[in-house]
Order: C-alpha cells, then sequence, then structure tokens
C-alpha cells in the first residue's frame, strides 16, 4: 500500500495487544480546572464524531462556583459527550469513560453521582509526586478510594509528555487528551487534524503546529500504552450533521 492511501492508524507502529469493543452507545466526559480547555477538547471529539456518522450530544460541565480555586471539587470545568450508533437526543445518564485533568475535579463529578459504578478513569499523574506533599497525598488518597470502589483506573502522565512539545503543559494537555479519545474511539485522525487546524485558523501555524503535534503525541500514546479500543459505527442518518452547543445556537439564530 503506497504511503498516499495508508490511514494514520496504520501507520503508527502498536506494542499492546489491543481489544476492540463495538458498542452502540458511549457517554464521555473531559473534566479539569477553568481554563485548561477540556470544554475545547469535548466539543472538538463531539464534532469529529459526528463527522464520521455518529449521533451525537454535548453538554459543557460548569464549575458550581465563578472563579473557583484550582483543585477543587466544586471547580470541574468540561464538557460531556455522548455519542452512538442512533440519533443522540439527550445527555444521558451515567458516564462510561472520564478524564480529569486532576483528581478533585474528578471527585465533583463523583460526589455527584455522574459517574458509572466502574467505569473507566484516565487520570493525570503528575499529582502523585508533586512537590507539595498536601496536594500528593490528596491525589493518593482519592486514587486509592476510587480503586477500592472497583473504578478502572489508568494514571496518564499528561504533563509529563505535554512538556516534549510545549513549554506550557496548561495550554497543551486538552489536544493531548483529545489525540487519546482519538485513538481510543478508532477516530480519523484526518478529520481530527482537520478539526485542530479548524480551532486554531485565526492563530496561525506557530499555534496549529505545536497542537497538531499534542494531537498525534495522545494518539500515540494511547496506542502503545492503554490495551483497550472502542469502535461505535455511524447512523443511518444520510443528511450532513453539526455539533452545537448553547452559545452556538443562540449566535445561529
Amino acid at each position: 500500500m503506497s504511503d498516499s492511501t495508508t490511514t494514520y492508524a496504520e501507520k503508527v507502529e502498536t506494542t499492546t495487544t489491543k481489544r476492540t469493543t463495538k458498542l452502540k452507545e458511549h457517554i464521555v466526559e473531559i473534566v479539569s480546572d477553568s481554563g485548561e480547555g477540556a470544554q475545547t477538547a469535548g466539543q472538538a471529539f463531539g464534532t469529529i464524531s459526528a463527522r464520521m456518522g455518529n449521533g451525537v450530544w454535548t453538554v459543557e460541565i460548569i464549575p458550581a462556583e465563578i472563579e473557583p480555586p484550582a483543585r477543587t471539587p466544586a471547580g470541574a470545568s468540561g464538557n460531556r459527550i455522548r455519542l452512538g450508533e442512533f440519533y443522540v437526543t439527550n445527555m444521558g445518564d451515567d458516564a462510561d469513560l472520564v478524564v480529569a485533568f486532576n483528581e478533585q475535579a474528578l471527585l465533583g463529578r463523583e460526589e455527584a453521582g455522574n459517574l458509572k459504578k466502574g467505569c473507566t478513569i484516565l487520570l493525570e499523574s503528575v499529582w502523585r509526586n508533586h512537590s507539595n506533599n498536601l496536594v500528593a497525598d490528596e491525589y493518593r488518597k482519592v486514587y486509592d478510594r476510587l480503586i477500592e470502589d472497583g473504578y478502572n483506573v489508568y494514571e496518564i502522565p499528561m504533563e509529563e509528555e505535554c512538556l516534549k512539545i510545549v513549554e506550557n503543559p496548561r495550554r497543551g494537555k486538552n489536544m493531548f487528551v483529545l489525540g487519546m479519545l482519538c485513538s481510543i474511539y478508532s477516530r480519523d485522525m484526518e478529520l481530527a487534524q482537520d478539526q485542530v487546524r479548524f480551532i486554531f485558523r485565526k492563530k496561525g501555524d506557530k499555534v496549529i503546529e505545536p497542537n497538531l503535534k499534542l494531537l498525534e503525541s495522545g494518539y500515540n500514546w494511547a496506542e502503545e500504552n492503554l490495551d483497550f479500543k472502542y469502535e461505535i459505527p455511524a447512523t443511518a442518518i444520510t443528511e450532513p450533521q453539526i455539533v452545537v452547543n448553547g452559545n452556538v445556537a443562540v449566535g445561529m439564530g
């Protein structure tokens, strides 16, 4: 097969034997502190999934407080994305998979009853060995309790991987996470790359290129290190679809 017809996924060498599970639907959440781009990543993931033919419903996760302190349960910000092989009309019930930039934002969602018992959690691991012992202790206590409660927790070195590409990982984790989700849910990476270019279209190549590298880094990391993969078939809908949130809907009139 020539390089011109090889898909991105076929170019990535994987060292982990994957188990691919075909699903009818899944509910995904991405949560972080405010300003870390979890909402952007979630909306992008929803758009990519819609362009692949899935039914999609997205809803923003808004912090319980105005300008909440970092790393607090009340500060959880992000996006919920429900995608299925059918026409989706609501946000669904409990999340099947959650990506969390810190354990406190995750705790806020768990305490509110938004997570399915035993769901898969992808958790930023930088806090485990944090220089502040209080932060490290908080992380370990939450992690240990989640394991005891039966959650399927994967620790992800998001900051470590992002620092290989950008100086400020706070501005890069969301695209790394988007790449991970594209691997996990067998998303079309060419569509994902197009979406990243669209998101940063007004900022030029100086911003677009590192974000593409972050996307690819997240995808490659998941391909090489995670042992599971999902596939959600497209719907039978033939009409073009768009993904909108409340702000976009208001703007469209």
